[in-house]
């Protein structure tokens, strides 16, 4: 009797015979993502045009022709029958060179999922490729216990000049509408005017599709800049690029995104950014190109032309959201219910007022966020009628009785305000910097490092003086030590301390003496956070200790001033504090928990006495709170 070892086949795998349709359901039922994905393949593959042809009926054949590199067979066996094939591990982020034409434009693949849109339509289908003077034809099929499988292949000599791929599959189902995606397919590659799309002979120009767009002009400076705005939502689903897109000459400059300059106008996550576009073309930009048109050179004009577009976009999305204002309000009061409705008319204005506010000045905002504010402002209106402190009063244990009425008999209800003012401000700030060095997403350069350097007295009741400012001593050394090439300083006219470096943020202040009347840096505080999930090691210390060296022996300071240098992240490895120039330099390495821990200590361990006041506040309203207590810039 054979053993069930010697009974099983020798085979591989085995798929069931939908595997492919099955594992990218998405990619395989819809012709418009389906269409897309191959399109954005022929983009990769470096082509300057792509022509559809979508046959009139099913049973004929659909054909999607490009102008791009081609594939060997090599690249045929390695790249299209590879499943998960990851092209930015074995190509690159950019998309294939044509010859000696280096492409500077960024690819779309990363999985290798793109090309089993031919799926959508069939599951046979026609891959015909020309490269380096040979033709290629494969017939694929996805019908059998594999994947895919290839069911023939021929070869022949050609023109080394010619170059390209043409797939071909017969429409046995999800046949296209060759206008729907004409439209689909113009707004989605929209900000690249040198990328040509033709379906069944037609094309939409740049005018075409934008014709109900609203359009800008601004001028300044002998440049003339005309703006688009194109809602993608009314041309297509969404659009592949997000965000601004400069032509010069009817030239894509660089990648689109929200960033202008150092300025963030939107989220790329959030779902306004993935709506709409912002094309900004001009015939006046093109000294400031950099070379490979992969962005802008630094110049001031560049700066300026930013900040008024900046100011223009911010402005667009204002108007919008003006006219949602009363939608949003309303679903708003319904989600907060009896809790408004027994609101008093003023806090009623003022929630209005609060919405009204965040919609127009911060345009992502998303509802949860706008709803955070208004709970805030709900709890802040309940919280000082006095309806709420005769409530408190009546709860008082005999006890607290007492001791409030020692209190009031050795200060005034002012004096008790007052200290318990900066309590609570130092007590927010602590909770807020726990809670935000907690969350990975968070935006360590506009929320974290302010909170942080804000605090000084965090670092020691040296540093707790309101004297402890930037100066322009430490402005240019600071600009030394961090060199402008590779360090980005923080809007310098407003915050010359704060300066980003690599994965770092820095703040850079001092304190001054002064002897007959001539003042000078007395102590200096480095205060570098490193960026989100950072594990401190001798590197990092090191890295401080050369900074604080560096400012020591810059010949800005007087011979007895002091540094003190504090690193901190959110682990700590084989990093451990050090002191240099003769104990005139300190670096102390922490972590954020370390921070919390050592405020708590210096607040008499306040925060865990209290702590109940502090945990059902939300990190966004702890933030509010600090900003009002003048502790943010």
């Amino acid at each position: 009797m054979k053993n069930q070892a010697e009974q099983i086949p020798e085979q591989g795998v085995l798929f069931e015979a939908n595997y492919l349709t099955r594992t990218h359901k998405l990619l395989t039922s819809s012709p418009d993502i389906a269409l897309t994905e191959l399109v954005a393949n022929a983009w990769d593959a470096g082509a300057s045009c792509v022509k559809i042809s979508i046959p009139d009926k099913c049973d004929e054949p659909l054909v999607i022709t490009d102008d791009g590199c081609g594939m060997s067979r090599q690249d045929f066996v390695n790249h299209w029958m590879t499943l998960s094939y990851n092209r930015l591990k074995h190509q690159g982020k950019f998309a294939n060179n044509i010859g000696d034409k280096k492409s500077s434009r960024l690819a779309y693949g990363r999985n290798g999922i793109g090309r089993h849109g031919l799926l959508c339509f069939g599951d046979k289908y026609t891959v015909t490729s020309t490269k380096d003077g040979k033709k290629y034809i494969w017939e694929i099929s996805s019908t059998g216990k594999e994947p895919l499988t290839i069911e023939s292949e021929q070869a022949a000599d050609i023109d080394k000049k010619l170059h390209g791929t043409t797939l071909q599959v017969n429409v046995n189902h999800n046949r296209p509408d060759p206008e729907r995606i004409l439209h689909t397919l113009a707004a989605r590659f929209i900000a690249d005017p040198s990328f040509k799309i033709f379906v069944n002979g037609e094309t939409i120009s740049i005018d075409d599709l934008t014709k109900n767009a609203q359009s800008a002009k601004m001028t300044f400076d002998n440049i003339e800049l005309e703006i688009l705005f194109i809602d993608t939502e009314k041309a297509a689903k969404k659009s592949i690029y997000q965000g601004i897109a400069f032509w010069q000459q009817n030239r894509l400059v660089g990648e689109p995104s929200w960033i202008l300059g150092k300025d963030q106008i939107l989220d790329g996550r959030t779902s306004m950014a993935k709506r709409y576009v912002f094309i900004v073309k001009s015939n006046d930009l093109g000294e400031f190109v950099a070379p490979d048109w992969s962005g802008f050179l630094p110049s001031e004009t560049m700066t300026e032309v930013f900040a008024k577009l900046a100011e223009h976009i911010r402005g667009e999305f204002s108007k919008l959201n003006k006219e949602n204002i009363e939608e949003i309000q309303s679903n708003i009061k319904k989600d907060f219910g009896e809790r408004f409705a027994n609101l008093s008319p003023l806090g009623k204005l003022e929630v209005d007022e609060a919405i009204t506010h965040i919609t127009t000045t911060k345009p992502s905002a998303t509802p949860d966020t706008i709803s955070v504010a208004v709970e805030a402002i709900i709890n802040l209106e309940q919280t000082r009628s006095g309806k709420n402190l005769l409530n408190k009063l009546s709860q008082l244990q005999p006890d607290e009785i007492e001791a409030l009425d020692q209190l009031l008999e050795k200060w005034s209800v002012k004096d008790a305000l007052t200290v318990l003012d900066e309590i609570d401000k130092r007590l927010s700030v602590i909770e807020a910097i726990r809670r935000f060095s907690e969350d990975p997403k968070i935006d360590e350069l506009a929320v974290l490092h302010p909170l942080v350097t804000s605090a000084r007295w965090i670092f020691g009741p040296e540093f707790d003086s309101p004297e402890y400012a930037s100066n322009r001593q430490l402005q240019t050394i600071a600009k030394d030590i961090f060199n402008f090439a590779d360090a980005d300083f923080v809007n310098p006219r407003k915050r010359p301390d704060l300066v980003v470096k690599g994965n770092s943020t820095y703040s850079i202040t001092g304190t001054e003496s002064y002897e007959n009347e001539i003042s000078s840096i007395e102590k200096i505080l480095i205060v570098e956070l490193k960026r989100g999930g950072f594990t401190l090691g001798r590197q990092e210390r090191d890295q401080a200790q050369g900074y604080v060296e560096d400012i020591l022996h810059s010949g800005c300071v007087p011979a007895n001033a002091k540094a003190f240098a504090f690193v901190v992240g959110h682990n700590i490895g084989n990093a451990s504090d050090s002191k240099v120039c003769e104990d005139r330099g300190h670096i102390k390495v922490m972590t954020f928990s370390g921070i919390v821990d050592t405020a708590n200590r210096r607040l008499f361990r306040l925060r865990t006495t209290l702590s109940d006041r502090y945990e059902k506040i939300s990190g966004i309203d702890l933030q509010a709170q600090a900003e009002q207590l003048n502790l943010l810039r």
